[in-house]
């Protein structure tokens, strides 16, 4: 099975101890039934069309356009990033992006059928994508019902512009959960290597890094391969 495009959201609280959103799927879904992760899914085609205050900045661009399968694009980059921005207002509630002041957000420029999107604009809120960050890549394992290629986006909570009641159900027991807790959590392996890296990149950033190696998971002839996107 080919894995499709796929975008998740980490929205990072570091106002104190460190706390990242996550919520659990339900137990009737196919995939990853039960298991505590972030709010994401599967990219549309679209999101790429979808009108931003302003755009993802060139180098996170540039990272997710490395080892892009089939016709490699921005087009595609954007609309991933598109994508973890939807996926998290309808599965978490949380819109990333501006207020805006007036109607006009409400007639700007995008796709006759937007699907979600228009709840999102309905909202006065405009989608922002300078603040993300590309952290991490994993494509799921032949031989799963399901297969993603998912890139894992980071944004500080500060650009969270409003939140309001979850579209859809698709995640239970949505909190904001700390290093500690986290451990007690029942989450996928790949989660758990992604959380890793979260610290890594917090680590990171404290000793002034400023630019960031994008791990990327796959397995290649039956062993899980780690490499670094940069």
């Amino acid at each position: 099975m080919k894995p499709q495009d796929a975008a998740t959201l980490i929205i990072l609280d570091a106002t104190g101890p460190p706390r990242i959103l996550m919520g659990r799927r339900r137990p009737q879904q196919v995939f990853l039934p039960n298991k505590f992760v972030f709010p994401g899914g599967r990219a549309d085609k679209v999101d790429r069309a979808i009108p931003a205050t302003d755009e993802l900045d060139d180098r996170e661009q540039s990272k997710l356009l490395i080892e892009m399968k089939g016709t490699a694009s921005a087009a595609r980059a954007r609309g991933l990033a598109l994508a973890a921005l939807r996926e998290t207002y309808e599965e978490a509630g949380v819109l990333i992006g501006q207020k805006a002041c007036d109607e006009s957000v409400k007639t700007l420029p995008a796709p006759q059928d937007i699907g979600a999107w228009e709840g999102f604009f309905e909202e006065q809120v405009r989608p922002q994508l300078s603040p993300l960050k590309f952290l991490a890549r994993a494509i799921t394992p032949p031989g799963r019902p399901r297969r993603y290629d998912t890139r894992f986006f980071l944004v500080d909570a500060q650009h969270i512009a409003k939140t309001v009641s979850p579209p859809d159900d698709e995640l239970k027991e949505l909190g904001w959960f700390n290093t500690e807790e986290l451990r007690h959590l029942d989450v996928p392996n790949i989660t758990r290597a992604v959380i890793e890296d979260l610290n890594e990149y917090i680590e990171a950033r404290a000793r002034g890094v400023a630019d960031w190696a994008v791990p990327f998971y796959y397995f290649r002839a039956g062993t899980f391969e780690r490499v670094l996107l940069q």
